[in-house]
């Protein structure tokens, strides 16, 4: 059994002071006057109305800033590039627009990305605000390493009133590259002959390229032009590029093409040997026929010319070459075009030191495109046909004189008869 002890009771004064007990020193301590209780009443009475009051106008503004955080939204974003290699890196930017008409909104922390699309740039964290009917531009850098595929992060943004808004972002990654095509190019090629070759440049990716430039190098060999700007270049289009070129020595071509996906540089390359061999196309004139006459010291050759090729000669033109010396009146002879099975005849005319045996005939001509292609052929002096000038005969003229003056004298002889 509990016992409970109890102090003894005070005596029945107003006096409540003296019912204190004693301190611990042995004195009476003396209490200050308390609150009176209508005042205290009073006062509780402000605080539960105050409470009453305020309460519902923060659950008002509270429901308010949600409300106006539900007509924030994304209205419009872009990347780029819009279609990444692996290892690229790209640029998103998200227009966020404030849908209510007269109530701004608080936003913070926007951030991009997940694993597989890193976030190379920094997050807004600080409180940005965002007027009625306004729009607000959040840009952020990314990069991935990821191979083709379709990935989609997260743009997310948080509001003062502590809701957010979380928004999934395509982002695609192809490593398809550009392709480049030698359209056309001569079926052989001559050495010092320029020829044009015709390449194709396209884009199979799903977005556009920049800053395109094609270039080709090589060795032994001149090239017009050398490099070429193309710019732009859409998805899914192609483009062609030409230049010629004039091979000194059998070379390689070595053709790059150069292009930026967004910031990001990429190549691609091929190669084309150069190698002589004879077009079967193209003209062949062939000299024949050539008949050669010694005359004073002046060589008269003489000969023909035949087209035995698939393709016209133009401007064919005969002369002779060293130690001959041109001379007139033939020093050069031009046939002019001649047409595949076709021919023409020609003469030149030279001197020749002595003790030369032989001397070179050049035959020249141009194809198509302009180009002079030569060839040499050799004669040999020693079959030259000796001509010496002899003086006319005057018997002739002698019996001419004879018959004038026999016709002259009968003609004289009759008209003094007749007188």
């Amino acid at each position: 059994m509990v016992r409970m002890i109890c102090p003894p009771a005070c005596s029945d004064t107003r006096d409540f002071t003296g019912c204190r007990r004693p301190s611990y020193s042995g004195t009476r301590k003396r209490s200050s006057p308390g609150i009176p209780r209508p005042a205290y009443v009073v006062f509780l009475f402000l605080l539960v109305t105050i409470g009453i009051l305020v309460l519902p106008a923060n659950a008002d503004a509270t429901a308010d800033a949600i409300q106006a955080a539900n007509n924030v939204y994304v209205s419009n974003y872009t990347i780029d590039p819009a279609v990444l290699f692996s290892g690229d890196t790209a640029t998103a930017t998200f227009y966020v627009a404030n849908g209510n008409a007269n109530q701004s909104v608080m936003v913070n922390h926007g951030t991009f990305g997940d694993n597989d699309i890193l976030l190379t740039s920094g997050s807004y964290n600080t409180n940005v605000n965002i007027g009625p009917s306004q729009t607000r531009s959040f840009v952020f850098s990314l990069g991935t390493d990821r191979p083709d595929g379709t990935y989609y992060p997260s743009f997310s943004l948080s509001f003062s009133a502590g809701n957010g808004m979380y928004y999934r972002t395509p982002v695609k990654v192809d490593n398809t590259p550009l392709v480049m095509t030698i359209a056309n190019k001569p079926d052989s090629f001559t050495q010092g002959v320029k020829e044009t070759i015709s390449v194709q440049i396209s884009n199979p990716r799903d977005n556009d390229v920049k800053n395109v430039i094609f270039e080709t190098t090589g060795n032994d060999v001149t090239l017009t032009p050398s490099k070429t700007y193309i710019g732009y270049l859409a998805a899914g289009t192609s483009t062609m590029v030409n230049f010629t070129v004039t091979p000194d020595s059998p070379t390689s071509l070595f053709m790059d093409v150069d292009y930026d996906n967004g910031d990001n540089s990429h190549s691609i390359n091929t190669t084309l040997p150069i190698q002589f061999t004879t077009d079967k196309l193209q003209a062949d004139p062939v000299m024949s026929n050539i008949v050669i006459a010694l005359n004073n010291g002046t060589y008269d050759v003489t000969g023909d010319v035949t087209n035995a090729g698939l393709s016209n000669a133009n401007g064919v033109t005969v002369t002779s070459l060293s130690p001959a010396v041109p001379h007139d009146p033939e020093m050069n002879y031009v046939i002019g075009t001649l047409k595949p099975d076709d021919f023409g005849s020609f003469e030149v005319t030279f001197t020749a030191p002595d003790g030369i045996s032989s001397v070179p005939l050049q035959l020249s001509y141009k194809d198509s495109n302009g180009n002079v292609i030569a060839s040499v052929q050799n004669i040999d002096l020693t079959q030259a046909t000796a001509q010496t000038n002899t003086q006319p005969s005057m018997l002739p003229v002698l019996a001419v004189i004879l018959i004038v003056l026999g016709v002259g004298g009968y003609l004289y002889m009759k008209k003094r008869k007749n007188q």
